[in-house]
């Protein structure tokens, strides 16, 4: 058994759900964000039933074109296809939750590994990680009109949750400014290492092994036929029964990330997720994801509206899950 030795109890809690566990169909509720200025009070009903419910849902009708994604998981698949040698000269440096790591996430719910490789970018950090155009054109561009796109859906779903919380509606988008220097929300590009050829052992690891996000809400891209995401929602962690999520065209899954459970007075319910390894009838090459993760910025000061939890600002909060997850391992 591990040890629960770490200073959040948001950690703490992930070291006890590292098990293979059961598999349950559960309804994910779909969000319709189409006109979204005329219907923002019944959207926020909805995304708030969701999130108090589950803690997650899907958005439909979001605005964020389906050319903008392809071009997306494009791009990330050309920087994941170079050379170990050139994504090497664009490390993720300690604490930075920016550049280029190869399986180095390690869960506490697992102890192991996650089986891949990631680029995160975080926009204050990146002066030295971009990849030069001879290197690979149009990455960056690409990458900084996706990154906004995906801020700018966030903040709408966050200015929902801001008026149900009694906050003005601006509250979340002013701690996620993107002009400020303590700007922290991170797009991360993510590769799952093919299973071809693997020997029988590997498929008792896991992709990506049980966690919440640290942030305060996560927007998911999914390439259909790439499976495998598993969700297991609210206090359901104890009895350890996941629920598959398919990877679906125009729609973008979302979870309520540990800041905005704690920021809602655990309220919003923060979703265990992992990825899991696929099974023999299924799709063993690669797996490409992308996530948006709406971190507050560093200078942000976390409380919920009744004081539940002692204040802490952003940057000290982020700073002890990077460390926890990007441990060596043991």
């Amino acid at each position: 058994m591990k040890t629960a030795n770490y200073a959040l109890e948001e950690l703490n809690k992930e070291t006890t759900i590292g098990e293979i566990g059961l598999e349950k169909s559960r309804e994910i509720r779909k969000i319709d964000m189409s006109d979204f200025a005329n219907r923002k009070a019944e959207i926020a009903d909805d995304l708030w039933a969701a999130s108090v419910e589950s803690g997650f849902f899907q958005l439909i009708n979001h605005g964020v074109p389906q050319d903008k994604i392809d071009g997306a998981f494009e791009m990330s698949e050309r920087f994941f296809a170079m050379e170990s040698e050139v994504k090497a000269k664009y490390p993720m440096l300690k604490g930075t939750n920016s550049g280029w790591e190869y399986m180095a996430q390690v869960r506490p719910s697992t102890g192991s590994a996650d089986r891949k490789e990631s680029y995160q970018i975080t926009l204050p950090r990146m002066t030295t990680l971009w990849p030069t155009q001879e290197e690979l054109a149009g990455f960056k561009s690409a990458m900084l009109e996706f990154e906004r796109m995906n801020w700018s859906l966030a903040m709408r779903v966050l200015s929902c949750f801001a008026l149900k919380l009694g906050f003005d509606e601006a509250f979340f988008t002013e701690r996620h400014d993107p002009a400020s220097a303590h700007y922290q929300s991170t797009l991360r590009l993510l590769h799952y290492l093919p299973m071809e050829n693997a020997k029988p052992e590997d498929f008792d690891l896991w992709r990506a092994g049980a966690h919440t996000d640290f942030d305060c809400l996560t927007l998911l891209h999914q390439k259909s036929g790439q499976g495998g995401l598993q969700l297991c929602p609210g206090k359901e962690f104890e009895t350890h029964e996941w629920t598959s999520v398919e990877p679906l065209p125009g729609v973008i899954t979302c979870n309520i990330g540990d800041m905005l459970m704690r920021w809602s007075d655990d309220e919003l319910k923060s979703t265990l997720h992992r990825v899991r390894m696929p099974k023999p009838e299924e799709y063993q090459g690669p797996r490409y994801s992308i996530a948006y993760f709406a971190q507050a910025n560093t200078d942000a000061i976390i409380q919920g509206p009744r004081k539940m939890y002692d204040p802490i600002s952003a940057n000290d909060y982020l700073q002890q899950r990077i460390a926890a997850n990007f441990a060596k391992k043991a």
